[in-house]
């Protein structure tokens, strides 16, 4: 069993076994831990709304963590005793065990894929459909030839649980990131994030004709620090 914990924004907190792995924490208030198990720390990239710097302090916490930062944030100003992994696109790292893939966002930084404790787990970070109204047909038709190339690069991948955007400012073009992820990956569950706060997009979700397919695997966040216990 898995326990995921939404820590606000793109911040998830994902327990199993022996391991933590916590991904684009920003803010809010840490969750009582089991300094026990291992912690794995991984930020997509640099943006303000991904990369909260009290992730450092988990430090006093656990004797064993590992923190996995995308590439374009400076690795040396943060590292202490050999704890912190550079995270480049299209690279496969080692942590604790776990089999960690990298993806090229067509934003800023890298999507991370895991294999870990049989379990197989994706966070998008800033990887999406940016389809946005008035920038150029260029531009657009570059972000959707980036995205679905990352994509396609799952399609054999079995996926337990995912985390994707799904952002109410993009309007009618919301869902097109996570239309194209489930219905191109075998994933059970996915998780919409980058939303916001704006939780309303999850009733959006729910009557939109595009998600049919898929909808009982959509995970319907209420509030932050809600919990959800994923069944094997």
């Amino acid at each position: 069993m898995m326990k995921v914990t939404y820590m606000g924004h793109s911040g998830f907190l994902l327990e199993m076994d022996r391991i933590y792995c916590m991904f684009d924490y920003y803010k809010g208030e840490f969750p009582k831990w089991d300094s026990g198990k291992k912690m794995a720390v991984f930020v997509s990239h640099a943006h303000y709304d991904h990369f909260g710097k009290a992730i450092f302090s988990l430090r006093k916490v656990f004797s064993e963590i590992c923190f996995i930062l995308s590439s374009d944030i400076p690795v040396t100003e943060y590292e202490d005793e050999g704890d912190v992994i550079c995270a480049a696109p299209n690279e496969s790292l080692d942590v604790f065990g776990m089999q960690v893939r990298t993806l090229r966002s067509n934003d800023q930084g890298v999507a991370y894929l895991l294999h870990g404790e049989g379990k197989t787990i994706y966070h998008a970070g800033d990887l999406n459909w940016w389809h946005w109204e008035g920038e150029s047909e260029t531009f657009n038709k570059m972000i959707r030839r980036t995205y679905q190339s990352e994509i396609n690069k799952l399609q054999n991948e079995k996926i337990d649980v995912a985390f994707v955007p799904v952002d109410p400012r993009l309007g009618e073009q919301y869902c097109w990131g996570i239309d194209c992820f489930m219905k191109r990956t075998d994933t059970k569950c996915v998780f919409p994030m980058h939303f916001w706060g704006n939780y309303e997009v999850f009733d959006r979700l729910m009557l939109d004709n595009c998600t049919e397919a898929y909808r009982d695997r959509i995970m319907k966040i209420g509030q932050e620090g809600q919990t959800f216990l994923l069944e094997s």
